[in-house]
């Protein structure tokens, strides 16, 4: 087959191709108008969607507007307002100029505007990339943009399309991440099926409204303020305690100089700041705002500008997860508190449940009651219906069963260990936030008492996550051990996996693996970490290059002993079963108060719960 010769491509060809890197789906059309729209200075933003938004999307504001002879530049490719200087001080969400042009190219456009001193407004016409010309419009100052029919003349596009409720859910998602970052701006978006609204707020809780607007009351109630500054960049927002998690990454949003993005490094740092407060394959929830220099970050990656490239993306990183890390610790145990107090919520509903039922005898307190007297019967053992806390049972006391002590009361239950010691009542009042412990029961769970509440912990959990805090901070302090080879171990690596890997060298040597360069695009492994054992040297070094690679990072190998540590701090810890004396118990509950993140265990999982007093009394019908 001859080669076909070089020829120009028809402007109708360009703009189709330039609308599929811009105008993937109706929500991508969306983005682009709305980011217009704020630009424009606009104060308030609708937004109509039908059919998904392939058959209209229309988007009004009231913004500056256009002037009739700036409606044809508006649909030209390459035409803007918003790039008075270099590229790389972009203060605009847009700049491309490609937008309206490649919405038309594949749509049917109209757009009126009026400038607030204009008399009269002005629309023009795009039908499929044919610009009709300008006609004078009757409207309110600010700017009305329509599209319909999108991909009409692209009919290969719409094969690759969801159903119309999933593009309307992709469209509300745009909305209410463009919401966002914006709370002094209005904003309310129609569908087929739903609308909703998201009135503008100003003052110093103005975000954190528009935050329980568009993440619920849970999120707000208990999110966590994240405030942090490094080399010259600030970041704010909040995020979830670790307990609030989800089985998905659809409620974190990130934000470049008020730029809603959706950026590779940015989520990686969020995950390694939750990495071992969250279970496997669990996500936090958060809201993060970044403000830099705008020439130390590169927003023209992609036509869609959803992602950006950092001048120095370590400080990013670091700025994230420490910022996080440290705002979590300030507030372990109130976040942690405010979590575990949850079971209060459950109590509140079975309490409500059983207000004046209509057959007493058919109430869930009923039956759960007639549930054990049966359960009594049956067995004949009397000590199945109460449980005396203030008997003291020796860790191999026997059970004793169907017998009265010298008082004619039950015998004691052989998994309840407590003591009653008034002189303690004093200190409930002295701040320990998780109180003076009263008791264990069925040798795992230390029953403790605070001024208005109960609190039950997990020992096991509870101590595991205090020893692997304790071998972190050996790990940060003074490094992992290293075991030297006798032999090194040759790596080969392409180049430029090499010379990355060895720039992380001094990182890597402080968790005890040791490189040196061997030649080009070759490593040669000295010292493994200890920790580790026997190791793959060949595996490791790969691993480290792909991440390093992708995410300029070398993490896999600190997860990889924090994982380690995990394990050793599982079987080193305080065991389920363990009989504990009193002053045992008060010891873990001080070095919990002591400890961030102690509110759960490394695995994610609660380390304690907390019953109010209040709520203790509606569940005997106190109050």
């Amino acid at each position: 087959m001859s080669a076909a010769p070089i020829r120009q491509l028809p402007d109708s060809v360009i703009n189709q191709i330039a609308a599929g890197e811009v105008v993937e789906r109706p929500a991508s059309v969306i983005k682009e108008l709305v980011e217009n729209a704020v630009d424009a200075g606009a104060r308030r933003i609708d937004v109509a969607v039908q059919g998904g938004g392939l058959q209209l999307i229309r988007v009004m504001d009231d913004g500056g507007g256009m002037a009739e002879a700036e409606l044809p530049l508006a649909v030209a490719r390459h035409c803007t307002s918003k790039l008075p200087g270099a590229i790389d001080d972009i203060q605009h969400l847009g700049f491309r100029g490609e937008a309206l042009p490649s919405i038309g190219a594949v749509a049917r456009l109209s757009i009126a505007s009026r400038q607030r001193q204009a008399e009269n407004g002005h629309a023009i016409r795009v039908d499929g990339g044919r610009v009709a010309p300008v006609q004078p419009a009757a409207l309110n100052p600010g700017t009305i943009v329509e599209v319909r029919d999108l991909f009409f003349n692209v009919p290969a596009r719409l094969k690759f399309l969801r159903g119309a409720q999933a593009e309307a859910g992709a469209a509300g998602d745009v909305v209410r991440r463009m919401a966002l970052a914006l709370p002094e701006v209005a904003f309310s978006l129609a569908t087929d099926a739903t609308s909703v609204s998201f009135p503008a707020s100003s003052g110093d809780g103005a975000l954190l409204k528009r935050v329980r607007a568009v993440m619920g009351e849970e999120f707000a109630a208990s999110a966590v303020d994240i405030e942090a500054e490094r080399e010259g960049v600030h970041l704010y927002g909040h995020v979830s305690p670790p307990q609030q998690n989800r089985a998905n990454a659809r409620m974190q949003f990130a934000y470049v100089n008020g730029r809603a993005v959706r950026d590779r490094q940015i989520l990686a740092a969020l995950s390694a700041a939750y990495a071992d407060r969250l279970p496997r394959g669990r996500h936090a929830s958060a809201v993060l705002f970044i403000e830099i220099d705008p020439t130390l970050v590169d927003v023209n990656v992609h036509p869609a500008k959803a992602e950006v490239r950092f001048r120095d993306a370590g400080n990013i990183r670091a700025l994230i997860i420490g910022g996080i890390r440290r705002a979590l610790d300030a507030q372990s145990l109130t976040a942690d508190r405010q979590a575990a107090g949850r079971f209060g919520a459950l109590v509140r509903q079975a309490a409500a449940h059983t207000a004046a039922p209509a057959n007493v005898h058919d109430s869930p307190v009923a039956k759960a009651q007639r549930g054990v007297f049966q359960q009594a019967a049956r067995t004949r053992n009397p000590a199945a219906l109460w449980t005396p806390l203030e008997a003291l049972e020796e860790p191999d006391a026997p059970t004793i069963a169907g017998g009265l002590d010298a008082r004619g009361r039950a015998g004691v239950v052989p998994s309840v260990r407590a003591e009653i010691r008034p002189e303690e009542d004093g200190k409930l009042q002295t701040g320990h936030r998780l109180g003076m412990a009263k008791a264990q029961v069925h040798r795992n769970y230390i029953v403790a008492q605070t001024a208005d509440s109960l609190i039950l912990v997990d020992q096991h959990a509870a101590h595991e996550r205090l020893v692997f805090e304790a071998l972190k901070r050996g790990l940060d302090t003074n490094g992992a051990p290293s075991q030297m080879l006798l032999i090194p171990e040759i790596v080969t690596l392409p180049m430029g996996d090499a010379a990355r890997l060895l720039r992380h060298g001094d990182l890597l040597a402080r968790f005890g693996l040791h490189l040196e360069g061997f030649g080009e695009g070759a490593i040669a492994v000295t010292g493994t970490p200890a920790m580790l054992g026997e190791v793959n040297a060949k595996a490791l070094i790969h691993d480290l290059a792909d991440e390093i690679s992708e995410r300029d990072t070398a993490d896999g190998l600190r997860r990889r002993l924090d994982d380690l540590a995990a394990r050793i701090a599982c079987h080193g810890s305080v065991r389920s079963g363990r009989v504990l004396r009193m002053e045992e118990m008060d010891a873990l509950l001080r070095q919990m108060e002591a400890t961030p993140g102690s509110g759960t265990c490394n695995h994610g999982r609660p380390t304690f719960v907390e019953l109010s007093l209040a709520d203790i009394e509606r569940l005997f019908e106190r109050r």
